[in-house]
């Protein structure tokens, strides 16, 4: 399979201060609000015939990277910790070097996109993926939910007919820190999404809400996870 990153430029302090502090995030990650997302994505990964073909691309990944691990080639001392724990996860313990140069071979491109483009990577053509993947990433770009229904739309594009979209995220959320910097977040309920996701062309194959654990800390003021498995609607000609 090969990968394309889509990131946008926004994601940049958040980033850098991901990487900075990726041994508290592997040490603490039992509490994280994006493991609940990442279990997920094993266990989807690992069904044979869900969700499988050529090409997957990855839009935004929100302020983390734990999906992609697209930084290895230049943070290989700071990137090994999620390596180890993604491996463990996996039931590959001490295979962490090669899952490093799996990814580096999977992994094609990573491009700047605009999810509010009609061609999120303009002037850049992508051909048809097999999956598109975004998580944490479309409720920090949108003012309004019409925007996000517009944004929704313009990364559905991106999809061959008979691709999977897999998004994820927090619902209730209007705010997330970062280290010392808040960044607000649009607020998302299920109603919604189910709503937006039928007007822009998308079949709800799965949709898992998971509450929150009132143990939580507060860096992020989200009432629930979600994770949605929707293909495209396959227009007969």
């Amino acid at each position: 399979m090969e990968i394309y990153i889509l990131i946008s430029k926004s994601h940049t302090y958040c980033l850098v201060l991901y990487f900075s502090s990726i041994n508290y995030y592997c040490n603490h990650i039992d509490t994280c609000v994006i493991l609940g997302i990442v279990l997920k994505l094993r266990i989807l990964y690992s069904e044979p015939g869900v969700v499988t073909g050529d090409t997957l691309i990855d839009i935004g990944s929100g302020p983390t990277i734990h999906q992609l691990l697209s930084a290895c080639e230049s943070f290989k001392e700071i990137i090994t910790p999620v390596v180890k724990y993604m491996c463990e996860l996996e039931g590959n313990r001490g295979k962490e070097a090669e899952k490093e140069a799996k990814l580096r071979k999977t992994i094609k491109q990573v491009l700047k996109c605009d999810v509010h483009q009609s061609n999120p990577m303009n002037p850049i053509v992508l051909p048809p993926a097999d999956c598109l993947v975004s998580s944490l990433c479309l409720e920090a770009a949108c003012k309004d939910l019409t925007t996000y229904r517009i944004a929704l739309k313009n990364i559905g594009s991106l999809l061959k007919p008979g691709g999977h979209l897999v998004l994820s995220g927090v619902l209730g959320c209007s705010f997330y820190m970062v280290g010392p910097k808040r960044f607000s977040s649009l607020v998302l309920g299920e109603e919604f999404l189910r709503e937006a996701l039928s007007d822009t062309g998308f079949i709800i194959q799965e949709f898992e809400v998971l509450i929150r654990d009132d143990n939580t800390d507060d860096s992020c003021d989200f009432s629930g996870k979600f994770f949605i498995l929707a293909p495209p609607l396959i227009i007969s000609p």
